[in-house]
């Protein structure tokens, strides 16, 4: 199985690769890929849920797709994201949040969007052995003060990254996601700390990359301008629906292979 340590181990070694899930079905089809880390991210609500944003997500959402998802898991590392509002406020509410995901649901280790409000917090869990992914550049419970669109563009938040990357390291986080930022601060943060930088929108000179289960395969309506579909499974999804409502419809299903019967039922009416 995956651990913290081994992704320390292979940063600027080996590529990492990430992939959210939200159910145990979806999450063994990402763990026999070989994908090194399943993220059961708060982009539930808009990916799952049917939220126009991430905000909604509630702990208990969260909690009930962390235990599907790390029973379906066997080999990757299992990371719950913390939703909005559950970490930040109250230290000892934090905390509880964040230990219920490893303690109830299996999780391995949590993920935190950040800011100067968690460098305290990243510490305090470090301490109490709850591993901690930091989350830097946008982050989408931050929408209604950024927006989606890419952070960091001037000199001054970039820097404002780079400290709080490094202030996120000394705490004791073992990774840090970068969102949506410009490649080369990506390059000079990823330079600048030693525990691996995992990137989404953020070029290719991260230790790793992390997208949306749904974009990849293909089954969002719409993605972000930063993923890559590989695939089309919305159109087959939609095809294979298709197919069984007309076999219904035209009584081709079920056939006699479909069902048994009892000989003693023959004559029961």
């Amino acid at each position: 199985m995956t651990t913290v340590r081994d992704l320390q181990t292979m940063a600027g070694e080996e590529p990492i690769t990430m992939l959210t899930a939200y159910d145990a079905a979806t999450a063994e089809i990402v763990d026999e890929s070989g994908v090194d880390v399943v993220l059961v991210g708060d982009s539930m609500g808009n990916a799952v849920l049917g939220h126009e944003n991430t905000l909604p997500v509630t702990v208990d959402e969260v909690a009930s797709h962390v235990g599907a998802v790390a029973r379906g898991t066997e080999d990757a590392l299992v990371v719950a994201d913390m939703p909005f509002l559950s970490f930040g406020a109250d230290e000892s509410e934090s905390v509880k949040n964040c230990g219920r995901m490893l303690k109830e649901e299996g999780a391995n280790a949590v993920k935190l969007e950040s800011g100067p409000h968690t460098i305290e917090l990243t510490e305090r869990l470090a301490d109490l052995g709850i591993p901690v992914m930091a989350h830097l550049g946008l982050t989408p419970q931050s929408v209604n003060q950024t927006g989606y669109t890419q952070q960091a563009d001037g000199r001054e938040e970039a820097e404002t990254i780079l400290d709080l990357a490094r202030e996120h390291e000394a705490a004791g986080a073992f990774a840090l996601v970068l969102e949506h930022v410009p490649a080369n601060l990506a390059a000079q943060v990823t330079e600048a700390i030693d525990i691996p930088t995992i990137g989404i929108g953020a070029g290719g000179q991260c230790d790793g990359q992390v997208l949306v289960f749904t974009d990849v395969v293909g089954m969002a309506e719409r993605s972000p301008p930063f993923a890559e579909q590989f695939g089309d499974v919305r159109s087959e999804m939609r095809e294979a629906v298709s197919e069984y409502v007309d076999a219904v419809e035209s009584g081709s299903f079920p056939t006699a292979d479909h069902a048994s019967r009892s000989e003693e039922l023959d004559d029961l009416y």
